[in-house]
């Protein structure tokens, strides 16, 4: 039986910026499943990533506000210095709580959330980083019946993060960044429904 998915949560830390530049600007469009990301960032940092992926991206990129809706299609970067986190009926929220893992926005944060209101329906994905940020995250996504995916370490700038993801959980998927664009098509070949870049709500 095909497996239906409902969000895809992105970890990523050192060597982030271009690995989200390859791996969302290979995906059409149509993609149709909203992607929830935490790039480690400085607490001073601007919005100028999301502004840049949103640039060279199909898919409509935005920086979370308090309460977004999750729409499909939909691309959401954790601002600076605040953890992402979803809540039940698809909204969004920000915390200013404590760092996690050493970090704020942390991956683990997100994960643990988003497993709690997706379930079995929810695909975790970890990428290049200097640290352990989202292993736990990414354990708890397969115990609520998830998909894990993880880049491979050898094709990563930084494998601490891939490497302690694998030795956390039993992960399904290790593959190279060229390769998981297609991963995702194949996991949701469904065409998109909900509006996309220059379509949806304001920012």
């Amino acid at each position: 039986m095909t497996r239906s998915f409902r969000a895809v949560v992105i970890g990523v830390s050192t060597g982030g910026v271009n690995a989200l530049q390859k791996l969302l600007g290979q995906l059409p469009a149509d993609f149709r499943l909203p992607i929830l990301i935490v790039q480690h960032i400085g607490p001073e940092a601007g919005s100028g990533l999301a502004k840049l992926l949103d640039e060279r991206c199909a898919l409509r990129v935005k920086e979370a506000d308090e309460q977004d809706e999750i729409l499909s299609g939909t691309v959401y970067l954790a601002p600076p210095n605040y953890h992402l986190l979803v809540e039940r009926g698809g909204f969004l929220s920000l915390s200013a709580d404590p760092h996690v893992s050493f970090a704020r926005p942390s991956v683990d944060v997100l994960f643990e959330s988003a497993a709690e209101v997706f379930g079995p329906e929810l695909v975790g994905i970890v990428l290049t980083g200097a640290n352990f940020d989202g292993s736990r995250g990414l354990r708890i996504i397969k115990q609520k019946g998830g998909v894990a995916i993880v880049q491979d370490p050898e094709d990563a700038e930084a494998r601490q993060m891939p490497q302690s993801a694998m030795a956390a959980t039993d992960v399904d998927y290790v593959v190279a960044l060229d390769s998981m664009a297609a991963l995702l098509r194949k996991l949701a070949p469904e065409r998109a429904v909900m509006p996309h870049k220059g379509r949806g709500r304001d920012d």
